[in-house]
Parts: C-alpha cells; sequence; structure tokens
C-alpha cells in the first residue's frame, strides 16, 4: 500500500458505439440508474480496475452496461477538465468503434437502460458527454450530427 502526499484522480473509459442505418447514425446511449446524473443518458463507460488498461474498461464496462462486445476500439481523447464529474476528480478515456447496423442491447448492471438514438434526435447527455460527442466527430470525420 502506498501513502501519497497529493490525492489522485480517478480514472474511467467511456465508449461511444455508433451504428449505420438508412435512417441515418445512430449511437448507443445508456440511461443511468444511478446518482449523479440519474436518469439522464450517458455513453457506456466506468471506472477502471487496477489491473486493467483503459481499452480493457472501456469493453468490460460497454459489456456489463449493455451485454454488447465489439471488435476493434479507437481512442477519441482524453476529458480532464477539473468539474466534470461531482463525485471526485475524475479523468476519462473515450473510445469509438461504428458498427454495421446497430446490435441487441439491454440496460445491465447500473444501466437502466440501454437504447440506440439517432444523432439527429439525442437526448440530453450526462456530465460532458456532449463535448466527448463532438470531438468524436471531429476525429472520425463522421457526419455525427
Amino acid at each position: 500500500m502506498y501513502t501519497y502526499q497529493y490525492p489522485h484522480p480517478a480514472v474511467t473509459a467511456d465508449c461511444l458505439v455508433f451504428a449505420r442505418t438508412e435512417e441515418g447514425m445512430k449511437l448507443l446511449l445508456i440511461q443511468r440508474k444511478n446518482e449523479p446524473c440519474k436518469g439522464k443518458w450517458a455513453f457506456p463507460g466506468g471506472f477502471m480496475d487496477i489491473d486493467e488498461t483503459t481499452i480493457d474498461a472501456a469493453r468490460r464496462e460497454l459489456k456489463e452496461e449493455t451485454g454488447l462486445e465489439v471488435g476493434e476500439l479507437f481512442r477519441v481523447g482524453v476529458f480532464d477538465a477539473v468539474n466534470r464529474d461531482p463525485r471526485e476528480r475524475i479523468i476519462t478515456v473515450a473510445y469509438y468503434t461504428v458498427l454495421d447496423k446497430p446490435a441487441e442491447v439491454s440496460g445491465l448492471d447500473d444501466a437502466a437502460q440501454a437504447r440506440w438514438f439517432l444523432l439527429t434526435e439525442l437526448p440530453e447527455l450526462a456530465f460532458d458527454h456532449r463535448e466527448i460527442l463532438r470531438e468524436a466527430e471531429r476525429v472520425t470525420r463522421l457526419a455525427l450530427s
């Protein structure tokens, strides 16, 4: 056990899963079951375990919250605004993937529900997820919004 003079931030990983449809691009969101932001929609994601990488955490959280397993993930970026989460100092690493079509999903673990939304009809997003989505659009060069 280590003891440090200075507090350390927590690390999370988020997963943006896009899917092509005839109606347009869709995004997978989960409805938060717990505070903070209970009832709001967010990307599947959560805290990194001490023995995993952020990409492993993103994959694990996606499966735990939606039942979905995906192939290759690509990094959107690191998001470290000081007050991005009211619980504590949290830094997140966001990843994305694009599916050929929406897959079957369910709200599991701490997700009240999981649903695909057209990018033109997104609900209010929790935390700084709107900002992360804008960065994903820039990074992927997809017409996401």
